[in-house]
């Protein structure tokens, strides 16, 4: 099995040997533009025959990327009568607080949405038939104007799909490629605004996301490879690579959300069933917040402004602290970092490519973290010192009147600064004690700051996986298969009808059962939940009210009105601590999850073996706070399960380095994670 993570700096790859339970890792630098060329190498560098792997899955950054650079596909939108600026106008709101005008362009030109005459009411009733002349001569006028990819989107299609699916037949049978989009077929979910932009993004996604995953199967099918070819979704399931192309607005957060799996599982297992996640990659510092083993899920995320997509996604905060982020300081004399990064090429100053403005990495460089003569990912063969202290004296020290190595602590200060900053958000703003937590760092750059975020945010401890640097990696492959579904019932549960809800269940479990059966995969065990957004009259927003629904053998037993209204009032007082006197509660969205179980690997298997090796292999001076410190140099892989290492003292291996700061110490336990925390006598 093979998990490959394509990152903005290097791609990761993950391979597990079913046959003896061995794992093997690597790490390559990100191809741009195209990145299944890294994809192609990295694999290679494990699996020299590609008709040995049964099952591939990916992580992929192709429709993130696409949508934070505005380099999806010229689309057209042909929509309701009256609703052509819907995707324009939001919420009425702004990118930024002061000031009444923004700078916001949709996705969608304004000359390529086209108005068609239909109307569906709110109930379902068709006020008027759509006007498929009208639907065939947009679609035509669309396509002749350049546009490769469309989305139909009207009115309360929610409600009542007819209308939109008579146009999306019409427009199917004359458009000249398979990208159209429906949004009864992608969000069938009350709200205008949001079912359009996540449909017309969906569309903007299709060519760019469908295009790379075809060149990249050809690829692995031209290889040999004949086995399952799948994607890991935003919200931590795997999808078939037919329905990624599909919809893949649901691959938006699919590389960070393959870390949040991986950390559940090890973390869990390791008996740290709470845990805040921090990976930091070469461009971004991706934090998410687990408790009682559970990651976190949103109904919907804004990939950027104005552009909303309400498909669950786990909760991910993302800021631009990653190890190529740019060191810079402003007019005013402050330092900053980021969000602009150098990537994989030309990367940090250090990497000697051609960049000149130092970044964070140049900055841990610099001060003895990381082995010059050893770097990451297998590109270079040594990291050039003295080109990263200049960089860092003109861009940092100089206008801030600091010698290099204190321009370089200020650097990490003020990343590590932010970092715990995004910690703070989804813990201790949310209602989390950080000291109930324990901080998982992964990524390239995450275990050289664990025990920063240790002392920054007040969190007992940090567990370190054992190969950090490519966990996203393996979070793809030890992903369950899900399915999402959703549909607007918009019902008061005094006169809900619960035939038709069961009936809605019943669809969503056969579909979601559909798709785990035509999968070329084994599953220990497959389930079904159900969650209902609901209200009291009046109120806007809603709250996830978990349902308790027997499915046996593949048939739902149709809950009570009396079930509802309990769990209504179950999850109701755990989040606001009371009920409404005489409140009316209303129904406003099912929401159900088909998620087939695959079976997951030993972690132990992970760990080393024998009695290992407990003495450094070297020592150098790396600084810390205000002076040099000489300091242990470890292979980390070859430390035996029970080790304790004291710092200061750097744990080296090919994905990442360790860092154990003064005062702290790293134990490795039966997984081969290395736990950090305060020495005994400080704290």
């Amino acid at each position: 099995m093979v998990g490959v993570d394509v990152g903005g700096t290097f791609t990761d790859v993950f391979v597990l040997n079913e046959a003896d339970g061995k794992a093997e890792v690597a790490k390559v630098p990100t191809t741009r533009p195209d990145q299944s060329g890294g994809f192609l190498d990295g694999v290679s560098k494990q699996v020299s025959d590609l008709s040995q792997i049964s099952v591939v899955v990916h992580g992929t950054t192709a429709g993130t990327n696409a949508l934070l650079e505005r380099k999806g596909a010229k689309i057209g939108v042909i929509t309701t009568q009256g609703l052509r600026d819907v995707l324009e106008m939001r919420r009425r709101d702004r990118p930024r607080t002061w000031g009444l005008r923004g700078d916001f362009e949709p996705i969608a030109d304004r000359r390529y949405r086209m108005e068609v005459p239909e109307r569906t009411l709110a109930d379902g009733s068709i006020r008027t038939p759509v006007d498929l002349n009208a639907v065939r001569t947009a679609a035509n006028s669309l396509a002749d104007q350049g546009c490769v990819a469309i989305a139909i989107l009207f009115a309360n299609a929610y409600a009542n799909p007819q209308n939109e699916a008579l146009a999306v037949g019409a427009v199917r049978d004359i458009w000249p490629n398979e990208h159209v989009s429906c949004s009864s077929e992608i969000l069938p979910e009350i709200r205008e605004f949001e079912r359009f932009s996540t449909t017309a993004l969906n569309a903007y996604l299709q060519p760019e996301v469908s295009g790379y995953l075809d060149r990249l199967e050809t690829a692995l099918k031209g290889g040999g490879f004949g086995g399952e070819f799948m994607i890991v979704q935003s919200n931590g399931g795997v999808m078939a690579v037919d329905t990624a192309c599909k919809t893949p607005v649901r691959t938006a957060l699919s590389g960070p959300a393959a870390g949040v799996i991986a950390a559940s599982y090890i973390t869990s297992s390791a008996g740290f069933p709470d845990v805040v996640t921090g990976d930091m990659g070469g461009t971004s510092f991706d934090v998410s917040l687990i408790a009682g083993g559970q990651s976190m899920l949103s109904p919907q995320t804004s990939i950027d402004f104005g552009m909303v997509v309400r498909t669950p996604m786990i909760e991910i905060t993302t800021i631009g602290a990653g190890g190529g982020s740019i060191a810079w300081v402003d007019k005013g004399g402050l330092l900053n970092i980021g969000p602009e990064s150098a990537g994989s090429d030309p990367g940090p100053v250090a990497y000697g490519l051609g960049n000149t403005r130092p970044t964070v990495t140049d900055a841990n460089v610099v001060l003895g973290r990381i082995d010059p003569d050893n770097p990451i990912g297998g590109k270079l063969t040594r990291l050039d010192v003295a080109a990263a202290e200049m960089a860092i004296d003109m861009h940092v020290g100089h206008p801030l009147n600091l010698d290099t190595h204190h321009a370089a602590e200020a650097i990490l200060r003020v990343a590590n600064s932010r970092m715990a900053g995004a910690i703070r958000l989804v813990s201790i703003e949310r209602g989390f004690d950080p000291k109930r937590f324990a901080f998982m760092p992964f990524g390239g750059g995450g275990a050289l700051h664990a025990g920063a975020m240790l002392a920054e945010v007040g969190i007992a401890r940090a567990i370190v996986p054992r190969y950090p640097g490519v966990t996203s990696a393996m979070g793809c492959v030890i992903a369950d298969m899900r399915q999402d579904f959703v549909q607007t019932i918009n019902s008061l549960v005094d006169t809900l009808d619960t035939q038709a809800l069961t009936s809605f269940m019943q669809s969503h479990v056969d579909d979601g059962m559909a798709v785990l059966d035509a999968a070329n995969t084994v599953f220990e065990a497959r389930t079904a939940r159900f969650e209902l957004d609901m209200a009291y009259i009046g109120q806007t927003h809603t709250v996830a009210v978990p349902l308790a629904v027997e499915v046996s053998a593949g048939t739902v037993t149709p809950p009570t009105k009396a079930q509802v209204k309990a769990a209504f009032d179950a999850a109701y007082t755990a989040t606001f601590g009371r009920l409404l006197k005489n409140g009316t509660r209303r129904i406003l969205n099912l929401r159900s999850a088909v998620t087939g179980t695959r079976p997951k690997f030993d972690l132990e298997t992970l760990a080393p073996t024998g009695a290992g090796v407990t003495t450094p292999k070297a020592t150098r001076p790396v600084h810390f706070g205000d002076t040099w410190h000489d300091t242990a140099i470890y292979d980390r892989l070859t430390l035996p399960v029970g080790c304790e290492i004291t710092g200061p003292a750097i744990l080296e291996q090919p994905d990442t380095t360790v860092l154990i700061e003064p005062g702290l110490t790293g134990r490795v336990d039966r997984f081969g994670n290395t736990i950090i925390a305060p020495s005994e006598g400080t704290a």
